[in-house]
């Protein structure tokens, strides 16, 4: 098994007779989730994916890629929410979050359509400048706003760059199988199109080519990243004592009901800070609702602990950590001797960096602990990609089970769609004349 839990600094905030009367639950909410039988269950598609994935679309998505870095000195993924999250944070795992300045053997990578800063997407374009590049839009309906409105302005810039014939060649869509604006125009124009599957959420989707796509492009091994997937799930046994997934669920279950509510996310390597991202809205989209859930927070260390290390420490004590760990670094180092010893630094002349790490970790588990915080390990083997594929299905799985601990549909957002119907009528949209004269008078 690629992940591996340790609750050995749960010591002291729950005890082994808890997790036996959570059982039970834990049992049932994995029996709903593998029957099928809970609320949301026509988006379990993500349960089998890592097994029953399209093959035939799954060599389209590399021959894709292969072409994207032959003739593209730039890619623009265009996205938002689970549509670019989970592909930025697995580029930045299996390569780095300086992937761009590295020069890795492979087109330049950035993401656009996450936002509505006209600085944001103005930089990207200038990024594009003279070189040669290709998009990808991911979008299940081709009308959400943010990108949308990005989507228009690269086109633009393809078609008055190459023609619209030229321009065609270079844009890809990952889509509704059959319907929807995006399809429509795909299809109309000739696009490369892929497939958002009807039942996998957004933030489920990372294994399918609204993921698949820009980290081939980064030059990932997807046929991993799936093995790992797949070796997981075979892994995960659904039973509440034996399986990580269960007992992850199960711990923070019973941290929340005694009022941690908010759990934070923990690793030690920069490059992990998108994954932490993706999972903050895995987590907060699934489990927010009905006034329940977990609130998803995350640090990186041993940087924040110069930041947010204090209140960590020493703040309110309805907060939990749990602690992402990569047995094996990307990269590492010995460190040297200095002859004047000026930075008092020799005693770790000869150690590898990434032991100091480690020790960083210990010295601060301990001290977090001693301070009222409770602690949970996850631990993985390396930055590959069989591991984050197992890493991922991980995720999803506990948090599935989480939602179902929790009474509530893991798998719909319906809160997501209230700002967006401000946001339509105070734009003049039409439909939304009523409602945008009362939301005009209520910001004055």
């Amino acid at each position: 098994m690629s992940v591996k839990i340790d609750l050995h600094h749960l010591t002291g905030f729950i005890d082994d007779s808890e997790f036996t009367a959570i059982a039970p639950q834990v049992r049932l909410a994995q029996e709903t989730l593998s029957n099928g039988t809970g609320a949301g269950s026509d988006f379990l598609g993500w349960l089998d994916l890592p097994v029953k994935y399209d093959r035939e679309e799954f060599s389209r998505i590399r021959a894709a890629a292969d072409k994207i870095r032959s003739d593209s000195e730039v890619f623009v993924v265009i996205g938002i929410g689970g549509s670019y999250l989970g592909a930025r944070a697995a580029i930045e795992y299996l390569q780095s979050q300086n992937y761009n300045s590295l020069k890795k053997a492979g087109p330049q990578i950035y993401f656009a359509g996450n936002s509505l800063s006209p600085s944001a997407l103005s930089e990207i374009m200038e990024l594009c400048g003279e070189k040669d590049f290709s998009i990808n839009v991911i979008s299940k309906s081709g009308t959400t706003t943010e990108p949308a409105v990005a989507f228009r302005v690269f086109r633009g810039l393809l078609e008055k760059k190459y023609g619209k014939k030229g321009a065609a060649e270079r844009i890809y869509c990952t889509t509704d199988r059959a319907r929807g604006t995006l399809k429509q125009l795909a299809d109309r124009e000739g696009f490369e199109t892929f497939v958002v599957p009807d039942d996998v959420g957004g933030r489920y989707s990372v294994l399918t080519a609204v993921g698949l796509l820009p980290i081939a492009v980064a030059g990932a091994d997807i046929g991993e990243l799936m093995a790992g997937a797949a070796e997981e799930r075979s892994e995960l046994s659904g039973d509440p004592v034996s399986d990580a997934s269960c007992l992850y669920a199960a711990a923070r279950n019973i941290l929340y009901r005694k009022g941690k509510e908010t759990e934070i996310l923990v690793s030690y390597e920069p490059r992990f800070q998108m994954m932490c991202e993706w999972w903050k809205q895995l987590c907060g989209e699934s489990e927010g609702k009905n006034g329940k859930g977990l609130f998803p927070a995350s640090v990186v260390f041993s940087t924040d602990l110069h930041s947010m290390g204090q209140y960590i420490q020493q703040g309110k004590r309805n907060l939990f950590e749990t602690v992402v760990l990569v047995d094996e670094p990307a990269a590492d180092f010995t460190i040297g001797e200095d002859a004047d010893n000026a930075d008092g630094l020799n005693f770790l002349s000869g150690k590898k960096m990434s032991f100091v790490n480690q020790k960083a970790f210990e010295g601060t588990v301990l001290a977090h602990t001693d301070g009222g915080v409770p602690n949970l390990v996850i631990r993985v083997p390396d930055f590959s990609e069989k591991s984050l594929g197992g890493l991922i299905y991980f995720f999803e799985r506990s948090v599935a089970v989480s939602g179902y601990l929790l009474g509530i549909n893991p798998f719909d957002q319906p809160g997501v769609e209230s700002y967006k119907k401000n946001m339509f009528a105070l734009l003049g949209k039409p439909g939304y004349e009523n409602e945008k004269a009362v939301l005009e008078a209520r910001l004055k």
